[in-house]
């Protein structure tokens, strides 16, 4: 490919990323002020509603990602979907890119999340995720491990980046042991998903238009349920097994698991928590 076909490929695909950006914060306020009220409002009850607002979440999340497909800003395959349909687990993924959850989500009609409390106050998100009942990350760290740990218990699926943020690469990953604590409290089956893109792009620390040579290829694998009792074994206190559960984690997905000192502040309560597992 000669230089001028690069650049304006490199070219085409900064301004592809930028209109998909734009759909994507133009549909949540606008599915948020027409199509979530319309479907949701008529709902016999909260929960129903909450499903019908996850289902719509759902097909506008499979919509982007194959528009970013089309206009060649991405590709990706995935391994294993078919398990992430199963209701009542907890579903653990590595987080390198800004649309992990986009992926993921395109693939799971029916999910509960934890995001960021920014986004609750986003004119672009507050609507869409107010209406799919998603979990805020803000506030005491034990009702939010407690409203998880609900939901599981409740036979929903729940999608928790266990590093609490997306991965610097080159850095070692840090795991906080909040995601942990709802794994040991729900009892829930843990799937695992590993995200890898090549060559990484809109990841922690570039911006959007920082686009990579060619496009970001991703793989998707799902991996196996498995329980944490699996892990944790005979660990005598809850402590002690959050650590383990999280070190397997950090084994996992490369990285090492947060010092003790976080998982005993974050047990002390009530605290404000700055994990964010949807960022």
């Amino acid at each position: 490919m000669s230089a001028v076909r690069v650049w304006l490929d490199r070219r085409w695909r900064q301004f592809a990323t930028g209109l998909c950006f734009v759909v994507f914060g133009l549909g949540g306020l606008i599915f948020g002020l027409t199509v979530f009220p319309l479907f949701c409002l008529p709902a016999r009850n909260a929960q129903i509603a909450r499903r019908r607002a996850q289902l719509i979440v759902y097909y506008w999340f499979r919509f982007f990602a194959n528009l970013m497909r089309v206009v060649g800003v991405i590709s990706w395959e995935i391994h294993g979907a078919e398990k992430l349909r199963r209701p009542g687990q907890m579903i653990i993924a590595n987080h390198p890119t800004l649309i992990d959850v986009v992926l993921l989500i395109g693939y799971i009609p029916q999910v509960d999340c934890i995001v960021k409390e920014a986004l609750f106050r986003n004119p672009f998100t507050r609507l869409p995720v107010s209406w799919a009942g998603y979990i805020a990350n803000g506030g005491d760290a034990v009702k939010l491990v407690a409203d998880c740990a609900a939901t599981l218990k409740a036979g929903h699926s729940l999608m928790i980046f266990p590093e609490g943020t997306r991965s610097r690469p080159g850095e070692a990953l840090q795991i906080p042991h909040a995601a942990a604590r709802i794994a040991l409290e729900s009892k829930a089956p843990i799937l695992p998903v590993t995200i890898r893109c090549t060559p990484l792009m809109l990841n922690k620390g570039h911006p959007w238009h920082d686009v990579p040579p060619r496009p970001g290829h991703f793989v998707i694998e799902v991996g196996e349920p498995y329980l944490a009792s699996e892990v944790v074994g005979d660990a005598p206190t809850q402590t002690i097994a959050a650590r383990r559960l999280s070190h397997e984690w950090a084994r996992r997905f490369g990285g090492r698991a947060a010092p003790l000192g976080l998982l005993l502040a974050a047990w002390m309560g009530p605290a404000t928590t700055t994990w964010a597992p949807i960022c």
